[in-house]
């Protein structure tokens, strides 16, 4: 068996256990399970679900992006983008890195989630929208430049789901422990679905 962590990652916090010099908060002032690690990344300024592991080849199959798990964003984009802009993000945009693959885009309420602290900031007379995108790679800030290029920036991204992965009703600072089937050697053939035997959710953690 190989443990997984779903972490509800906070807004401007690093996705490592350390600071490297700097005053900003990391993943140790909230995990204290010993011998875990991120599988991917999540930026500082975004919010949601990070994955950690304490297996090798399970950390490499979340993260590695030939095994194609889609990471799911809630995103608060300025304005209000229209049925054409969308159509750019599901086609796939071209970005200075090459152009995206297709992507899953919709509009969507406001999700039922936290306040963030600061608050995005709001300007007179220019209104928001929710957007819902799921993506099938994993280009260095890639939802917010995408974003960006239909003219709709950012103003708040929520990572809600990885592969089979969900946030579900984790708060900030909360996670949920996981016993899962460790992977064996990689085949062509591998399945998607991950079983799992127990579940734990806990309350923001700081180490002893």
């Amino acid at each position: 068996m190989a443990k997984i962590i779903l972490f509800n990652k906070p807004f401007k916090v690093l996705s490592q256990f350390t600071s490297e010099g700097s005053d900003k908060s990391t993943l140790a002032d909230y995990l204290s399970i010993p011998d875990v690690y991120a599988a991917g990344r999540l930026d500082y300024d975004s919010e949601g679900l990070l994955l950690l592991t304490d297996n090798g080849q399970l950390q490499h199959r979340i993260a590695d992006p030939k095994h194609k798990s889609h990471k799911t964003y809630w995103v608060q984009v300025e304005g209000q983008p229209v049925e054409d802009d969308l159509a750019q993000l599901r086609d796939g945009i071209k970005l200075k890195d090459g152009i995206t693959k297709p992507a899953i885009v919709n509009i969507i309420s406001q999700p039922n989630i936290w306040e963030r602290t600061p608050p995005i900031r709001e300007r007179a007379n220019i209104p928001t929208t929710w957007l819902e995108i799921t993506i099938y790679e994993g280009k260095n800030r890639q939802v917010r430049r995408m974003t960006a290029a239909i003219n709709h920036p950012t103003l708040r991204l929520i990572r809600s789901q990885i592969g089979d992965w969900k946030l579900e009703n984790l708060q900030p600072g909360q996670f949920k422990e996981l016993d899962v089937e460790a992977p064996t050697t990689p085949t062509k053939k591998t399945s998607r679905k991950t079983p799992y035997s127990k579940g734990r959710k806990f309350d923001k953690m700081r180490p002893n």
